[in-house]
Protein backbone atom coordinates (compact mmCIF):
# COMPACT_ATOMS: atom_id res chain seq x y z
CA UNK A 1 0.00 0.00 0.00
CA UNK A 2 2.86 2.55 0.83
CA UNK A 3 4.99 1.73 -2.01
CA UNK A 4 1.92 2.38 -4.51
CA UNK A 5 1.72 5.84 -2.78
CA UNK A 6 4.86 7.11 -1.61
CA UNK A 7 6.43 7.79 -4.73
CA UNK A 8 3.65 10.34 -6.26
CA UNK A 9 3.65 11.56 -2.63
CA UNK A 10 7.08 12.75 -2.75
CA UNK A 11 6.31 14.00 -5.88
CA UNK A 12 3.32 16.05 -4.43
CA UNK A 13 5.74 17.66 -1.88
CA UNK A 14 7.42 18.80 -4.41
CA UNK A 15 4.37 20.58 -6.38
CA UNK A 16 2.86 21.43 -2.83
CA UNK A 17 6.53 23.71 -2.33
CA UNK A 18 5.62 25.73 -5.19
CA UNK A 19 2.35 26.10 -4.59
CA UNK A 20 2.85 27.51 -1.21
CA UNK A 21 5.07 30.05 -2.56
CA UNK A 22 3.99 31.16 -5.62
CA UNK A 23 0.24 31.52 -4.65
CA UNK A 24 -0.27 33.88 -2.42
CA UNK A 25 -3.57 34.53 -0.12
CA UNK A 26 -4.06 37.99 -1.25
CA UNK A 27 -3.86 37.07 -5.18
CA UNK A 28 -5.88 33.55 -4.68
CA UNK A 29 -8.83 35.11 -2.41
CA UNK A 30 -9.17 37.49 -5.90
CA UNK A 31 -10.10 34.30 -7.93
CA UNK A 32 -13.37 31.75 -7.53
CA UNK A 33 -11.00 29.04 -5.84
CA UNK A 34 -10.40 31.72 -3.28
CA UNK A 35 -14.27 32.62 -2.33
CA UNK A 36 -17.81 30.49 -2.12
CA UNK A 37 -18.67 30.85 -5.79
CA UNK A 38 -19.78 27.97 -7.80
CA UNK A 39 -17.28 28.70 -10.36
CA UNK A 40 -14.03 27.86 -8.03
CA UNK A 41 -15.66 24.52 -6.89
CA UNK A 42 -15.99 24.05 -10.94
CA UNK A 43 -12.76 24.88 -11.35
CA UNK A 44 -11.09 22.56 -8.66
CA UNK A 45 -13.28 19.37 -9.91
CA UNK A 46 -11.77 19.77 -13.58
CA UNK A 47 -8.32 20.22 -12.78
CA UNK A 48 -8.67 17.30 -10.60
CA UNK A 49 -10.23 15.09 -13.32
CA UNK A 50 -7.04 15.71 -15.20
CA UNK A 51 -4.43 14.18 -12.51
CA UNK A 52 -4.03 10.72 -12.56
CA UNK A 53 -2.47 10.31 -8.72
CA UNK A 54 -3.97 8.52 -6.15
CA UNK A 55 -5.53 9.99 -3.27
CA UNK A 56 -2.37 10.07 -0.72
CA UNK A 57 -0.98 11.88 -3.77
CA UNK A 58 -3.56 14.57 -3.70
CA UNK A 59 -3.18 15.14 0.41
CA UNK A 60 -0.23 17.38 -0.04
CA UNK A 61 -1.10 19.01 -3.15
CA UNK A 62 -4.64 19.85 -1.38
CA UNK A 63 -3.45 20.44 1.67
CA UNK A 64 -1.19 23.71 0.45
CA UNK A 65 -3.90 24.58 -1.64
CA UNK A 66 -6.20 24.86 1.74
CA UNK A 67 -2.96 26.44 3.69
CA UNK A 68 -2.58 29.12 0.39
CA UNK A 69 -6.10 30.08 0.66
CA UNK A 70 -8.32 28.37 -1.15
CA UNK A 71 -11.56 27.53 0.50
CA UNK A 72 -13.09 24.42 1.83
CA UNK A 73 -15.43 23.75 -1.07
CA UNK A 74 -12.76 23.68 -3.73
CA UNK A 75 -10.59 21.67 -1.85
CA UNK A 76 -12.90 18.73 -1.23
CA UNK A 77 -13.93 18.83 -4.96
CA UNK A 78 -10.06 18.42 -5.49
CA UNK A 79 -9.24 16.07 -3.00
CA UNK A 80 -12.63 13.97 -4.34
CA UNK A 81 -12.25 14.51 -8.48
CA UNK A 82 -8.83 13.20 -8.16
CA UNK A 83 -8.36 9.93 -7.52
CA UNK A 84 -12.27 9.10 -8.48
CA UNK A 85 -11.46 9.78 -12.32
CA UNK A 86 -8.82 10.64 -14.63
CA UNK A 87 -8.37 10.38 -18.51
CA UNK A 88 -6.24 7.41 -17.57
CA UNK A 89 -9.14 5.25 -15.81
CA UNK A 90 -11.86 6.81 -18.29
CA UNK A 91 -10.12 4.91 -20.83
CA UNK A 92 -9.35 1.43 -18.99
CA UNK A 93 -13.22 2.14 -17.98
CA UNK A 94 -14.13 2.21 -21.41
CA UNK A 95 -12.19 -0.86 -22.89
CA UNK A 96 -13.13 -3.04 -19.67
CA UNK A 97 -16.38 -2.17 -18.81
CA UNK A 98 -18.46 -0.59 -22.05
CA UNK A 99 -19.38 2.70 -23.32
CA UNK A 100 -22.51 3.16 -21.58
CA UNK A 101 -20.89 2.46 -17.97
CA UNK A 102 -17.49 4.70 -18.60
CA UNK A 103 -19.57 7.19 -19.50
CA UNK A 104 -21.76 7.03 -16.35
CA UNK A 105 -19.01 6.86 -14.61
CA UNK A 106 -17.61 10.40 -16.22
CA UNK A 107 -20.69 12.06 -15.02
CA UNK A 108 -20.59 10.74 -11.80
CA UNK A 109 -17.01 11.63 -11.39
CA UNK A 110 -17.79 15.39 -12.56
CA UNK A 111 -21.34 15.79 -10.57
CA UNK A 112 -20.09 14.03 -7.38
CA UNK A 113 -17.29 16.21 -6.36
CA UNK A 114 -19.17 19.81 -7.44
CA UNK A 115 -22.07 18.44 -5.05
CA UNK A 116 -19.55 17.70 -2.23
CA UNK A 117 -17.55 21.05 -2.58
CA UNK A 118 -21.08 23.08 -3.04
CA UNK A 119 -21.91 21.60 0.19
CA UNK A 120 -18.49 21.76 1.82
CA UNK A 121 -19.10 25.80 1.40
CA UNK A 122 -22.30 25.24 2.86
CA UNK A 123 -21.58 23.08 5.77
CA UNK A 124 -18.33 23.96 7.06
CA UNK A 125 -17.65 26.38 9.96
CA UNK A 126 -14.30 27.90 10.82
CA UNK A 127 -12.41 25.60 8.69
CA UNK A 128 -14.11 26.76 5.56
CA UNK A 129 -11.31 29.55 4.80
CA UNK A 130 -7.89 29.32 6.94
CA UNK A 131 -7.61 32.05 9.30
CA UNK A 132 -4.26 33.81 7.36
CA UNK A 133 -3.56 35.58 10.45
CA UNK A 134 -3.51 32.40 12.49
CA UNK A 135 -0.70 30.54 14.76
CA UNK A 136 -0.41 27.79 12.40
CA UNK A 137 3.17 27.87 11.34
CA UNK A 138 2.59 25.69 8.20
CA UNK A 139 0.32 28.50 6.52
CA UNK A 140 2.32 31.56 7.00
CA UNK A 141 3.43 32.50 3.90
CA UNK A 142 6.42 34.78 3.14
CA UNK A 143 4.81 38.43 1.93
CA UNK A 144 8.35 39.89 1.24
CA UNK A 145 9.48 40.22 -2.87
CA UNK A 146 12.19 37.25 -3.28
CA UNK A 147 13.47 36.09 -6.44
CA UNK A 148 12.58 32.73 -8.51
CA UNK A 149 15.27 30.83 -6.54
CA UNK A 150 14.73 32.09 -2.95
CA UNK A 151 11.02 31.43 -3.35
CA UNK A 152 11.63 27.71 -4.93
CA UNK A 153 14.12 27.19 -1.79
CA UNK A 154 11.81 28.35 0.46
CA UNK A 155 8.79 26.40 -0.40
CA UNK A 156 10.56 23.37 -0.53
CA UNK A 157 11.89 24.32 3.15
CA UNK A 158 8.78 24.08 3.94
CA UNK A 159 6.97 20.97 2.73
CA UNK A 160 9.54 19.00 2.96
CA UNK A 161 10.50 19.80 6.66
CA UNK A 162 7.11 20.82 7.70
CA UNK A 163 4.27 19.59 5.51
CA UNK A 164 6.00 15.93 4.66
CA UNK A 165 6.89 15.17 8.64
CA UNK A 166 3.13 16.25 9.24
CA UNK A 167 1.13 14.21 6.46
CA UNK A 168 3.63 11.42 6.83
CA UNK A 169 2.69 10.97 10.26
CA UNK A 170 -0.95 10.47 9.35
CA UNK A 171 -0.27 8.61 5.90
CA UNK A 172 2.00 5.85 7.33
CA UNK A 173 -0.23 5.55 10.81
CA UNK A 174 -3.68 5.25 8.69
CA UNK A 175 -1.63 2.47 5.98
CA UNK A 176 -0.61 0.88 9.16
CA UNK A 177 -3.91 0.54 10.81
CA UNK A 178 -6.02 -0.05 7.34
CA UNK A 179 -3.68 -2.89 6.95
CA UNK A 180 -4.46 -4.38 10.27
CA UNK A 181 -7.95 -4.18 9.54
CA UNK A 182 -8.27 -5.89 5.90
CA UNK A 183 -5.72 -8.40 7.54
CA UNK A 184 -8.31 -8.98 10.63
CA UNK A 185 -10.89 -9.73 8.48
CA UNK A 186 -10.54 -13.29 6.64
CA UNK A 187 -9.64 -13.57 3.60
CA UNK A 188 -11.40 -16.90 2.93
CA UNK A 189 -14.64 -14.46 3.80
CA UNK A 190 -13.88 -11.63 1.55
CA UNK A 191 -13.21 -14.51 -1.43
CA UNK A 192 -16.40 -16.41 -0.90
CA UNK A 193 -18.21 -12.57 -0.68
CA UNK A 194 -16.74 -11.39 -3.91
CA UNK A 195 -16.63 -14.95 -5.43
CA UNK A 196 -20.33 -14.89 -5.53
CA UNK A 197 -21.22 -11.46 -7.37
CA UNK A 198 -24.77 -11.82 -7.33
CA UNK A 199 -24.97 -11.38 -3.68
CA UNK A 200 -22.96 -8.46 -3.67
CA UNK A 201 -24.94 -4.92 -2.30
CA UNK A 202 -24.07 -1.52 -3.58
CA UNK A 203 -23.39 -0.67 0.27
CA UNK A 204 -21.36 -4.18 0.77
CA UNK A 205 -19.36 -3.04 -1.57
CA UNK A 206 -18.45 0.37 -0.07
CA UNK A 207 -17.55 -1.31 2.70
CA UNK A 208 -14.90 -3.30 0.82
CA UNK A 209 -13.71 -0.43 -1.06
CA UNK A 210 -13.20 1.48 1.94
CA UNK A 211 -11.24 -1.73 3.71
CA UNK A 212 -9.30 -2.07 0.17
CA UNK A 213 -6.42 0.36 -0.72
CA UNK A 214 -6.44 1.06 -4.23
CA UNK A 215 -5.14 3.60 -6.83
CA UNK A 216 -6.87 5.92 -9.22
CA UNK A 217 -6.50 3.26 -12.36
CA UNK A 218 -5.16 0.01 -11.19
CA UNK A 219 -9.00 -0.88 -9.25
CA UNK A 220 -11.08 -0.95 -13.11
CA UNK A 221 -9.23 -4.71 -14.04
CA UNK A 222 -10.56 -5.80 -10.66
CA UNK A 223 -14.16 -4.46 -11.23
CA UNK A 224 -13.95 -5.43 -14.55
CA UNK A 225 -13.58 -8.79 -13.48
CA UNK A 226 -16.36 -8.86 -10.77
CA UNK A 227 -18.76 -6.88 -13.35
CA UNK A 228 -18.38 -10.05 -15.78
CA UNK A 229 -18.70 -12.46 -12.85
CA UNK A 230 -22.32 -11.38 -12.82
CA UNK A 231 -22.10 -8.18 -10.82
CA UNK A 232 -24.46 -5.66 -11.48
CA UNK A 233 -23.19 -2.33 -13.14
CA UNK A 234 -24.28 -0.19 -9.81
CA UNK A 235 -21.74 -2.20 -8.15
CA UNK A 236 -19.11 -0.77 -10.93
CA UNK A 237 -19.84 2.62 -10.44
CA UNK A 238 -20.18 2.12 -6.74
CA UNK A 239 -16.45 1.10 -6.11
CA UNK A 240 -15.27 3.22 -8.64
CA UNK A 241 -15.89 6.12 -6.65
CA UNK A 242 -15.99 4.75 -2.76
CA UNK A 243 -12.60 2.74 -3.57
CA UNK A 244 -10.01 5.47 -4.71
CA UNK A 245 -11.85 8.24 -3.17
CA UNK A 246 -12.21 6.71 0.99
CA UNK A 247 -9.26 5.91 2.60
CA UNK A 248 -8.15 5.81 6.53
CA UNK A 249 -4.71 7.61 5.48
CA UNK A 250 -6.66 10.46 3.58
CA UNK A 251 -9.37 10.40 6.11
CA UNK A 252 -7.09 10.66 9.09
CA UNK A 253 -4.99 13.21 7.21
CA UNK A 254 -8.13 15.84 6.53
CA UNK A 255 -9.63 15.27 10.18
CA UNK A 256 -6.05 16.12 12.08
CA UNK A 257 -4.89 19.06 9.23
CA UNK A 258 -8.32 20.76 8.52
CA UNK A 259 -11.02 19.37 10.78
CA UNK A 260 -13.30 16.46 11.48
CA UNK A 261 -16.22 18.31 10.29
CA UNK A 262 -14.33 18.56 6.96
CA UNK A 263 -13.49 14.88 6.99
CA UNK A 264 -17.09 13.90 8.36
CA UNK A 265 -18.89 15.97 5.08
CA UNK A 266 -15.73 14.47 2.38
CA UNK A 267 -16.99 11.25 3.97
CA UNK A 268 -20.18 10.99 4.07
CA UNK A 269 -20.75 12.43 0.88
CA UNK A 270 -18.47 9.74 -1.03
CA UNK A 271 -20.51 7.04 0.24
CA UNK A 272 -23.74 8.36 -0.02
CA UNK A 273 -23.56 9.99 -3.77
CA UNK A 274 -21.50 6.37 -4.93
CA UNK A 275 -24.97 4.47 -3.42
CA UNK A 276 -27.07 6.79 -5.06
CA UNK A 277 -25.02 6.65 -8.52
CA UNK A 278 -24.56 2.95 -8.13
CA UNK A 279 -28.49 2.23 -7.84
CA UNK A 280 -29.39 4.86 -10.74
CA UNK A 281 -26.98 2.73 -12.91
CA UNK A 282 -28.80 -0.47 -11.92
CA UNK A 283 -32.00 1.12 -12.92
CA UNK A 284 -30.86 2.96 -16.28
CA UNK A 285 -28.82 -0.19 -17.21
CA UNK A 286 -31.14 -3.19 -15.40
CA UNK A 287 -32.22 -5.70 -16.86
CA UNK A 288 -30.40 -6.51 -19.90
CA UNK A 289 -27.23 -5.68 -19.47
CA UNK A 290 -24.57 -8.02 -20.75
CA UNK A 291 -20.90 -7.61 -19.67
CA UNK A 292 -18.39 -6.13 -22.12
CA UNK A 293 -16.34 -9.25 -23.48
CA UNK A 294 -14.79 -7.47 -26.56
CA UNK A 295 -10.68 -9.41 -26.54
CA UNK A 296 -9.76 -7.02 -29.35
CA UNK A 297 -11.10 -3.47 -27.51
CA UNK A 298 -9.99 -4.09 -24.61
CA UNK A 299 -6.63 -5.13 -25.27
CA UNK A 300 -6.09 -1.79 -27.16
CA UNK A 301 -7.57 -0.02 -24.13
CA UNK A 302 -5.05 -1.47 -21.82
CA UNK A 303 -2.53 -0.99 -24.35
CA UNK A 304 -2.78 2.91 -25.02
CA UNK A 305 -3.79 3.13 -21.19
CA UNK A 306 -0.36 1.78 -20.42
CA UNK A 307 1.43 4.37 -22.70
CA UNK A 308 -0.09 7.14 -20.80
CA UNK A 309 0.71 5.58 -16.70
CA UNK A 310 4.13 6.80 -15.37
CA UNK A 311 5.30 3.62 -13.83
CA UNK A 312 8.35 4.13 -11.14
CA UNK A 313 10.57 1.41 -11.06
CA UNK A 314 10.37 -0.69 -7.50
CA UNK A 315 13.61 0.44 -6.38
CA UNK A 316 12.14 3.89 -6.60
CA UNK A 317 8.96 2.86 -4.69
CA UNK A 318 10.99 1.56 -1.71
CA UNK A 319 13.02 4.60 -1.01
CA UNK A 320 9.84 7.08 -1.17
CA UNK A 321 8.41 4.31 1.27
CA UNK A 322 11.72 4.38 3.60
CA UNK A 323 11.39 8.53 3.47
CA UNK A 324 7.74 8.55 4.46
CA UNK A 325 8.44 6.34 7.28
CA UNK A 326 11.61 8.34 7.90
CA UNK A 327 9.29 11.59 8.27
CA UNK A 328 7.04 9.86 10.29
CA UNK A 329 9.59 8.62 12.54
CA UNK A 330 10.98 12.14 13.46
CA UNK A 331 7.59 13.03 13.62
CA UNK A 332 7.02 10.84 16.47
CA UNK A 333 10.23 11.80 17.79
CA UNK A 334 9.15 15.41 18.29
CA UNK A 335 5.76 14.15 19.64
CA UNK A 336 8.23 12.58 22.43
CA UNK A 337 10.46 15.57 22.93
CA UNK A 338 7.34 17.58 23.77
CA UNK A 339 5.69 15.50 26.09
CA UNK A 340 9.49 15.36 27.79
CA UNK A 341 9.48 18.96 28.04
CA UNK A 342 5.66 19.25 29.45
CA UNK A 343 6.51 16.47 31.85
CA UNK A 344 9.43 18.50 33.34
CA UNK A 345 7.74 21.83 32.95
CA UNK A 346 5.06 20.66 35.44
Amino acid sequence: MLNGASGWMIFSFFVAGCLHEFLKPENIQKTAIGTKKISGVFYATVTGMFIPICSCGTIPLAISMYYSGVYLGPTLAFMVSTPIINPIALLLAFGMLGKRIAIIYLITGFVAPMIIGIAGNRLAGDELHINMDGDTEAIQLESAKTGFWEKLKTGMTWSFTDLSVTISKYTVSGMLIAGLIFNSVPQTFIQEYLGNPGFVSLLGITVVAALMYVCAVGHIPFIAALVASGASPGIAITFLMAGAGTNIPELLTISRTIGKRAMLIYFSFVVILSNIAGYVANRILLPGFKPVLDYDQTKKSINLANHMIISMPEWVQYLCSFILIGYACVSLYRWIVSLTRAKETA
